[in-house]
């Protein structure tokens, strides 16, 4: 039984729930002390103390503390309310659900209970126990338009669009009076109801009902949108094209009006003549437009392209537009345009030369001859139409017109990169990075650049020109504070490059913990959006949320993280491997432990300047002193990451997500075959591979992935249950079980033998079934006889042959640096 308060302890326990609310944690614990002390088997005092110990950081004790609580009174809401917030705050969401509820039954009238338990069955997405939850909210505050709005939320995700519909209307039909035009969450509502409406697939009444709210929607824009939209999914094609004609009026800017507007008239795919015809009305209506202009050149063809294309880069090039090339080069997948657009180029230099347009530059010059020098060199740098020399005589060129545009020198910088030469690169993007230093693109530019050098302290300066300098921890914990994803991958990438398996799993992991991060934010939006009315833009970030993980930055930061962790389980199953640490001879040993040690010297360094400007700051300036101090790394170098003695399991925890929310990327289907044949979870690594074969069956990859499956079933199939063996035969028809495995393996190098990645393929095949180590390197090492291969394909082949450990990755190294001078990688 709980023991009774007096008067004057009571107001002390209502003081400990407000000091903790109001985060004055030092002074709810005194206060809960002194209950205590008269009262030391008060479940919901010591409950509120365990919560108090939480916000501080002492999970353990206070976990400790709530069940000792509910041992005390396990007829209290307050201590199950209590519990429940633990392990919510420790992302044991089930454990948390099952509190709540439990706590409810005791107290079903608790609004913040019932709010808090709704809120995570919406963030775990248990929409029939959310549509409960809200159900109850909503006889409790029916008045609240609020509570109307989230229980047909809660319809609309479960699916029942109809239910949804039927909520939104018993609200409209209970009001007394009519909303204000001015009432935005009444707008929000009522364009809401039409996207259900909508989605139900009834168009004519989503339309119908779209013109009674019109008038008085807040929304313009959106109903304008969505009337259009509307009209041509019903055919009602003079009205839909004078709708997207009316959006065009408002903003002539928007590429995919002029697309829907061609697609109404039927002119899209036929006469090329009438499909200008309209670009040319809006170009001529908006002098200032440049969609009218551009768009046209995605259709045309012929001698109608050439003479629109001449007319719009002479208009570009004279303004001195610098994203110009951008801006075109998505037309190169049509060869005649591709081969076209520099030709054109020439020609209005010649122009300019002979006066024929020598004052459209004004004699500014990033314009006119400037900005088509600029261009040529942008298009041979391009992947689709490269000449890394012409580029390069074409930059020069540009850069001696104009020595201090940055633009120019960025390309420069492009050119090198392309040629392999990440330490030039990185020296001209810093000087084009000196021309203008308050841009902070062209400051991170040049920290991307100097990372690709693996020059991490170099590009950890550069970003500390742009972070807060009073940051304790340095540029990185500023950096990390922002979740600055791309310079965490490319620093993890970097560091992976340089054999640190432990700084780069670091960084992987933080942007593994950056998604949880975005994960865990919906929280404060379940309330927050439904009490502003943001209800449309709510749904939006719920599905949003819902395929969070298949964002490219999650991907590869993902397949960076696998590959570590497969290399150091390869080199802790071979003699002196440890822990993912290569155990190299020779200079590139000599190199990487250089690395390792200099990096660890620059951490020590950051961290010693970050103290000392924590310690200069001023003493007065005032601080929270009830705010829990910030959780201290203790594996600051990723020592631990690197020492896990299960890199597999890990992994796993990488991979997951990426397999489920990622199924068509072909490397995230070729990673997960990796980890689970090494886990020898086979029917895993037979899913992985008819995933990726359906992908793309000539993927040189998966010929090695095939070869080596079927090795190891050949061997050892008779020894897993019978039901797998079962699966296996039925599901693997890749390669049957008769075959030879070296025969087809070298018939498959002799069909591929001019090609690098394909004898990368057959090489890791040969080494699956245990052929000669010679051979194979050899036929590896004879890439660099083939006319085709590249120094990006050279440097694939190196990383093999030390990942194998092969006495001839020195020789290799030196032989693709007389082929490839100034390549950094075999420097």
């Amino acid at each position: 039984m709980p023991q009774p308060l007096s008067a004057r302890e009571s107001n002390l326990f209502r003081n400990v729930i407000r000091n903790y609310e109001d985060k004055q944690y030092k002074r709810g614990l005194k206060a809960a002390e002194q209950i205590l002390k008269k009262n030391p088997k008060h479940g919901d005092t010591t409950a509120m103390k365990a919560l108090i110990l939480n916000a501080q950081g002492h999970t353990e004790e206070a976990f400790s503390l709530a069940k000792e609580a509910l041992t005390y009174d396990m007829k209290s809401h307050i201590c199950w309310h209590v519990y429940g917030i633990l392990y919510r705050t420790n992302k044991n969401f089930d454990e948390a659900i099952k509190a709540y509820k439990f706590a409810l039954r005791l107290e079903p009238e608790s609004a913040q209970i019932l709010r808090d338990l709704a809120v995570l069955q919406i963030q775990m997405r248990d929409y029939q126990g959310y549509i409960q939850s809200r159900l109850a909210m909503l006889k409790a505050r029916p008045q609240a338009r609020a509570s109307w709005t989230a229980l047909a939320i809660s319809y609309h995700l479960a699916g029942d669009l109809k239910q949804a519909e039927h909520i939104l209307n018993s609200y409209e039909e209970s009001l007394k009076s009519p909303p204000s035009k001015h009432d935005f969450e009444h707008s929000e509502a009522v364009l809401y109801k039409n996207t259900i409406i909508a989605e139900s697939g009834d168009t004519q009444r989503a339309l119908d009902h779209l013109e009674t709210i019109a008038k008085d929607n807040l929304d313009k824009l959106a109903v304008m949108e969505l009337r259009a939209q509307y009209l041509a999914q019903l055919g009602k094609k003079d009205e839909a094209a004078q709708a997207y004609r009316a959006l065009l009026n408002r903003n002539p800017e928007h590429p995919e009006y002029y697309t829907r507007l061609v697609e109404i008239l039927g002119l899209a795919g036929g006469d090329e003549t009438a499909q200008k015809a309209i670009y040319d009305e809006y170009a001529e209506k908006f002098p200032r437009c440049d969609a009218a202009r551009r768009l046209p050149l995605d259709f045309l063809t012929g001698d109608a392209f050439r003479a629109h294309a001449k007319k719009y880069l002479a208009l570009m090039l004279s303004k001195g537009v610098p994203s110009l090339f951008a801006n075109l080069k998505h037309l190169y997948s049509d060869p005649y345009k591709r081969d076209l657009l520099p030709v054109l180029v020439e020609e209005y230099i010649q122009e300019l030369k002979t006066g024929e347009g020598k004052d459209q530059a004004n004699g500014d010059s990033s314009k006119g001859e400037g900005a088509a020098l600029y261009f040529l060199a942008q298009h041979y740098n391009y992947h689709m139409s490269r000449d890394l020399a012409k580029a390069e005589e074409y930059v020069e060129r540009a850069i001696a017109l104009d020595p201090k545009s940055t633009d120019f020198h960025m390309t420069k910088a492009r050119i090198y990169k392309h040629r392999g030469n990440t330490q030039k690169a990185a020296e001209a993007m810093n000087q084009a990075r000196l021309l203008d230093t308050r841009d902070r693109y062209i400051n991170s530019k040049t920290a991307k650049y100097q990372l690709r050098n693996d020059e991490n302290a170099k590009a950890l300066e550069t970003m500390g020109l742009f972070t807060r300098a009073d940051t304790v921890g340095g540029p990185y914990a500023d950096l990390l504070e922002m979740q600055c994803i791309w310079y965490l991958t490319e620093d993890g990438e970097s560091y992976a490059r340089q054999g640190n398996s432990g700084l780069a799993l670091k960084r992987f992991h933080a942007i593994y913990n950056i998604f949880d991060v975005w994960q865990e934010d919906q929280f404060d939006f379940h309330t927050f959006s439904l009490r502003k009315g943001q209800v449309r833009a709510y749904v939006d970030m719920i599905r949003w949320e819902d395929r969070l993980r298949d964002h490219p930055f999650y991907s590869r930061a993902a397949l960076d993280a696998v590959k570590v962790y497969i290399d150091m389980y390869d080199k802790s199953q071979t003699p002196n491997g440890v822990n993912g640490v290569a155990e190299e001879n020779g200079e590139d040993a000599a190199e990487r432990k250089k690395a390792a040690k200099k990096a660890k010297k620059e951490a020590q360094k950051a961290e010693k300047e970050a103290a000392e400007r924590a310690a200069k700051q001023d003493p007065n300036k005032a601080t929270r002193k009830d705010e829990p101090a910030k959780k201290k790394d203790d594996d600051p170098d990723g020592t631990k990451l690197a020492a896990t003695t299960d890199p597999l399991g890990e992994a796993t925890k990488f991979l997951v997500p990426l397999l489920q929310f990622s199924p068509k990327n072909i490397e995230a289907q070729i990673a997960g075959f990796e980890v689970y044949i090494r886990r020898k979870k086979y029917l895993l690594a037979l899913r992985c591979l008819n995933a990726a074969l359906a992908l793309d069956a000539q993927h040189p990859a998966l010929h090695a992935q095939s070869i080596e499956l079927r090795h190891v079933l050949n061997s050892s199939l008779e020894s897993l249950p019978a039901k797998v063996q079962d699966t296996l035969n039925a599901e693997f028809t890749a390669i049957p079980p008769s075959a030879d495995l070296k025969k087809l393996n070298a018939e498959y190098l002799d069909k591929h033998t001019n090609s690098t990645v394909h004898r990368i393929a057959a090489a890791r095949a040969a080494k699956a079934l245990g052929e000669p180590d010679a051979a194979i390197e050899k036929s590896l090492v004879d890439v660099l006889q083939l006319g085709s291969v590249t120094f990006d394909e050279a440097g694939t082949v190196l990383e093999q042959l030390r990942n194998w450990k092969s006495s001839e990755a020195a020789a290799f190294k030196k032989t693709a640096h007389e082929k490839w001078p100034e390549v950094t990688q075999f420097a």
